[in-house]
């Protein structure tokens, strides 16, 4: 009995159809995009995010102080250690909380300064925040590639599988 290994390339879905003598069997097979991110379109606080059709968000206006900008909540997809990277623009920045079924935050938040974390356990959802690090924000344009994946090495930016969910104003 031998073994089959297959690696996908891209995202999407295909199927692999397999044969044995009489008997042939079709296995769908889905490749998941490996930036565990969820996003997509999100305004408040002076900000306002839409998605590139790359899948990159950009991001245009004022924050209306610091630490203020858009987030997102969505079901956190791993369990165990994960990396996160992406490109900046100045005077903004990003990080992602794990929380709990109540919401409530588990351990440190990830940013670019602490990109390997493990996930907390008990950890139901992420939140990702994209806010103004400026004491005076000022009117920003630009394009972020934030990507979480597992593990604890960087790749290349991929286009997360999720790039519809609606975010909304962090506080």
């Amino acid at each position: 009995m031998g073994a089959l290994s297959i690696t996908g390339i891209k995202p999407g879905s295909t199927s692999l159809k397999l044969t044995a003598g009489k008997i042939t069997k079709t296995v769908p097979i889905t490749v998941l995009s490996r930036n565990l991110l969820s996003y997509g379109p999100a305004e408040g606080n002076g900000l306002t995010a839409t998605v590139n059709t790359d899948g990159s968000l950009h991001v245009t206006g004022t924050a209306t102080r610091q630490w203020r900008g858009v987030s997102w909540k969505f079901p956190c997809p791993v369990q165990g250690t994960v990396k996160l990277s992406g490109t900046s623009i100045a005077g903004l920045t990003f990080n992602i909380k794990c929380l709990d079924a109540k919401g409530q935050q588990l351990g440190d938040q990830m940013n670019l300064g602490n990109s390997v974390m493990a996930i907390p356990a008990g950890t139901v959802s992420l939140f990702l925040n994209v806010i103004s690090t400026e004491a005076t924000p000022t009117a920003k344009v630009g394009d972020l590639r934030i990507q979480l994946e597992s593990g604890t090495t960087a790749h290349d930016w991929m286009r997360p599988d999720n790039t519809s969910l609606r975010g909304g104003v962090m506080n």
